[in-house]
């Protein structure tokens, strides 16, 4: 119980500091894991997340914004590491364009697989492709990858993202 107290105490001046900012309200802002129902739930263990870690703050037709910075065009998350992805549309995501799972180590639990603005059918010979690797997918719009991307690596699993922008359709 005195443990809880201590990070009660510790939290309440930067708890007090973040009620007197105003929000900051955006259109494209992506969901987050912060609430604020009583003090407790605003005690938040992920606060403590490292700084470098990527974390996806919004989305656009044409690009993401992460940890501050805009990017246009696909993306591949890996790690704490974001590539610029060549696909620009569902078609060209094939196993040679994920080709970079073939030896990454470790392997990453789950690659989330952002088709833009609406939810595809995987190919089977890139689903086949994936399952070899030894990644659970998840394939899903854009907007909701990038938030699943968060939780997940906030939550410290390893996980991989490749995300086409959200303007991209079928």
């Amino acid at each position: 119980m005195a443990i809880i107290r201590q990070r009660v105490v510790a939290a309440l001046p930067k708890l007090i500091q973040s009620l007197r900012k105003p929000a900051i309200e955006r259109r494209s802002a992506l969901p987050s894991l912060r609430r604020a129902f009583s003090l407790y739930d605003q005690i938040n263990l992920i606060d403590n997340a490292p700084q470098d870690q990527l974390r996806f703050q919004g989305y656009t037709d044409t690009g993401f914004t992460v940890n501050g910075v805009e990017y246009e065009g696909s993306l591949l998350c890996v790690g704490n590491l974001l590539l610029s992805w060549s696909p620009n549309h569902i078609s060209q995501i094939t196993p040679e364009s994920l080709s970079i799972f073939r030896i990454l180590h470790p392997i990453p639990e789950i690659l989330i697989l952002g088709y833009g603005s609406q939810i595809q059918q995987v190919d089977p010979e890139l689903r086949c492709f994936i399952r070899s690797t030894g990644m659970k997918l998840e394939a899903i719009d854009s907007r909701n990858a990038a938030s699943t991307y968060n939780i997940l690596n906030e939550e410290g699993r390893i996980v991989v993202a490749a995300l086409l922008p959200y303007g991209v359709s079928s």
